[in-house]
């Protein structure tokens, strides 16, 4: 990897390369990249991984075996702009397998406690039209949904 832009370094507590595995194997243009093991010195038990770097998406990222001192929370997430409903439903129902849990308004929670927003480029595109009635029935259409859903959503900001 090199050394400019912004990496995202994501704690965890011993899951790290378990961790950036399924994300690699959630998003396309993705792979592992560098893994520092624990030596002699620590501070860890030599041999066990400390970090791993991956791409996801495009994006890279450091998952780090820091402990139990901090949790995830929702105060952090990572939208994943879909083109089609095909996406939103790959994208959500990889995220919330084997313990994820599903959200309100296109929120989840991975099986790690990794917040994602699940968004349909297509909701964004009706939540800034010009006609305000429209938007506004768009927007209160996806607040009684989970997983968004593009053909409700449109339904919604055509008026039916």
């Amino acid at each position: 990897m090199t050394t400019d832009g912004f990496i995202t370094c994501l704690w965890f507590d011993g899951q790290a390369e378990e961790a950036a595995h399924f994300y690699v194997s959630v998003f396309k243009g993705s792979g592992i990249g560098d893994v520092l093991r624990h030596g002699e010195a620590g501070p860890g038990e030599p041999g066990t991984v400390l970090t791993v770097e991956f791409t996801a998406n495009g994006q890279r990222f450091v998952a780090l075996n820091g402990g139990p001192q901090f949790r995830f929370n929702e105060a952090i997430s990572f939208q994943i702009l879909c083109a089609d409903q095909q996406e939103v439903d790959h994208y959500w129902t990889r995220l919330t397998e084997d313990g994820g849990e599903p959200g309100p308004c296109g929120w989840l929670k991975d099986r790690y406690g990794v917040s994602w927003q699940v968004v349909p480029e297509r909701l964004l595109e009706m939540t800034k039209d010009s006609d305000p009635a429209k938007a506004d029935r768009t927007m209160r259409a996806m607040m009684t949904m989970g997983k968004l859903d593009i053909a409700a959503l449109e339904q919604a900001h055509a008026g039916g």
